[in-house]
């Protein structure tokens, strides 16, 4: 074999090489776009999706509240209901953050609502009165406890 035969071979191993990697190369990146898109679908698919099995453990409060005669003054069965809906919630990591009456007022973890003037000095800049509970689901405040804090 020739000098000039010999580079015609590895001239057509390196095309041929080349053809291999371009061939390889459109397939990863037609794999990559499809990866792509499937993760996009299961990404709006969990978002779509995410919460049916809360309203579904919810239905049945619905039922009860249907059920429920409002007109005979049945508040057993309102109460009830409310330890149902506590209960269900749980069940999904919601926690109702502990009263935070007489704490030192923390701006990272209270909204204030309003202050009112106290006569005591020991409940300045203390929680007075809680307007509405707290919410924490998982480890994450989703609603502040409201409060009204002496000043």
């Amino acid at each position: 074999m020739t000098k000039k035969n010999k580079k015609k071979d590895e001239l057509l191993k390196k095309e041929s090489e080349i053809k291999d990697l371009k061939d390889k190369y459109l397939r990863l990146i037609a794999e990559f776009e499809n990866y792509k898109k499937r993760t996009i679908k299961e990404k709006n698919d969990f978002s779509k999706y995410a919460t049916e099995n809360m309203i579904k453990s919810i239905l049945p409060i619905i039922d009860d509240f249907e059920r429920a005669n409002i007109n005979k003054g049945d508040v057993k069965g309102y109460l009830l209901i409310e330890q149902k809906l506590i209960d269900i919630l749980s069940k999904h990591n919601l926690r109702k953050i502990d009263s935070v009456v007489n704490q030192v007022f923390d701006l990272e973890k209270h909204e204030a609502i309003s202050s009112l003037p106290v006569k005591e000095k020991k409940k300045k800049g203390k929680i007075i009165e809680e307007i509405e509970a707290g919410y924490v689901l998982s480890d994450k405040i989703i609603r502040y406890p409201k409060v009204i804090i002496g000043k």
